[in-house]
Parts: C-alpha cells; structure tokens; sequence
C-alpha cells in the first residue's frame, strides 16, 4: 500500500474527523442550490481555498444531508506520495 493511496468512506465521523483535522470546514458553492430544501454544490472550505466569495459554510447535519440524500461516499487521501500532509478529496457515488 502506497503512502498516497486514497480511502473511501461514508462514515460521517470518519469524514469530519479528517476534514477537521486538516482545518477544513462544511461548505455548498453559493448559488448552486435548486429550490427551497436543496443547499447547492458540496463542497469543503480549506484555508487558502476557493474563498469567501464561492463558498458558502453550513453546519455538518446540513452538509451530511445532502451527502446521504445524493448516495455520495468521500474519497480522500491522508498523505501525498512524499509523506506530506494532504488536503485531497472528492465526493463520488457510491
């Protein structure tokens, strides 16, 4: 197994914990939503990312909703092949 192999999940501990632990936060591109109950685009908001001016930051039930809602899993990498810490991630069906 190779330092930067990527883990899927759909445990939401799981997520929040790596998302937290990199100083990331729950986000959905503003804009994005379709009609009342749906909140747009997931995204997560990481220091120096897309900024302020994109993205939009909700609680985690909120995030955690829509991701059970779209049938999605979070793919992410804990380190880069180098051993660096990695802030990779993206969000596929299950």
């Amino acid at each position: 197994m190779s330092q930067s192999e990527s883990k899927k999940t759909t445990d939401h501990d799981e997520i929040r914990r790596w998302v937290e632990e990199h100083g990331g936060k729950p986000a959905v591109v503003k804009g994005t939503e379709r009609g009342d109950d749906d909140v747009g685009i997931l995204r997560i908001d990481f220091p120096g990312g897309a900024g302020e001016d994109r993205l939009e930051h909700v609680d985690w039930d909120t995030w955690f909703q829509k991701f059970e809602e779209q049938s999605l899993a979070f793919l992410y990498q804990e380190r880069k092949a180098d051993g660096e810490d990695s802030t990779f991630f993206k969000l596929v069906s299950r």
